[in-house]
């Protein structure tokens, strides 16, 4: 059985992905991968677990089984199995019990949340395929990002706008890599936090938020605010339900990002 390859099945520590689109790092992973209907994949570091074939699971990973976080990432796949191969387009909120832990061990203020204005946000349960980003990695997003953001992009070009995407949905574990590593390079918590929302408080993570670049424009720049693109969106993207979320001087202390733009699911 094959799953249809344009959802990817979401846990809190292993991502489900469809075969196909991840690529191989060795030699025998290429052989498996390509044979794989799902691949489990460790979100704190994107290692490989094992690999969903025809006649099972195949390990990719030594001593994989005990991942904290298997069961569940097991249980998504009979759940998948029950259905047929059937994945719903309604996605459930992921539990948001392990951040409280990452979010100690960074420093951050238990206050952040009433100081910034900015609300946790879980994960999604389903995430679908809207196609590539800039930069040819899958752009996953909710179901109704995807179908809004595919239809805007095209609405854009009959008009002779040209507008890809930069990044779409991040799992909080990728949010927690971006501040660890810059945590690494001396970089102050407080100066992260004007430019990184804390982990568990970025819209990327439900899959709503896209940050947009025009081709051949460097990406998550202030300038893309004189592109065409940017003009485009300030014009029509409230149209397929999506907002500009960090204006000038917004209210949350995040700089300006003329780029970042957030699915509402209320089209105007």
């Amino acid at each position: 059985m094959r799953a249809p390859a344009r959802f990817l099945l979401n846990t809190p520590e292993i991502e489900l992905w469809p075969g196909g689109l991840l690529h191989a790092r060795s030699n025998h992973d290429a052989r498996t991968l390509a044979r794989a209907h799902h691949v489990l994949r460790r979100k704190r570091d994107g290692r490989y677990l094992a690999a969903v074939l025809p006649e099972g699971l195949q390990p990719l990973l030594p001593r994989w089984s005990r991942e904290p976080g298997v069961d569940a990432a097991l249980d998504a796949l009979d759940a998948l199995s029950a259905a047929r191969g059937h994945i719903p387009l309604a996605a459930t909120a992921l539990p948001l019990g392990r951040l409280c832990g990452h979010l100690q061990a960074l420093g951050v203020d238990p206050g952040y949340a009433d100081a910034t204005g900015l609300p946790l946000v879980a994960e999604p349960s389903v995430l679908a395929l809207a196609g590539c980003d800039r930069f040819g990695r899958p752009l996953w997003l909710s179901t109704g990002a995807a179908r809004a953001w595919q239809r805007m992009r095209q609405a854009a070009s009959r008009e002779g706008v040209a507008m890809d995407a930069i990044s779409g949905y991040r799992s909080h574990d990728y949010q927690l890599g971006i501040f660890k590593r810059k945590r690494a390079r001396g970089i102050a918590l407080a100066q992260i936090l004007e430019v990184n929302a804390a982990p568990g408080y970025s819209e990327h993570h439900d899959g709503n938020a896209i940050d947009i670049g025009s081709p051949g424009q460097a990406p998550a720049e202030e300038a893309f605010e004189a592109s065409p693109a940017f003009a485009w969106l300030r014009a029509d993207a409230a149209h397929w339900g999506f907002r500009l979320s960090y204006p000038r001087d917004n209210p949350h202390g995040i700089i300006y990002e003329p780029w970042h733009w957030y699915y509402t699911g209320e089209p105007v």
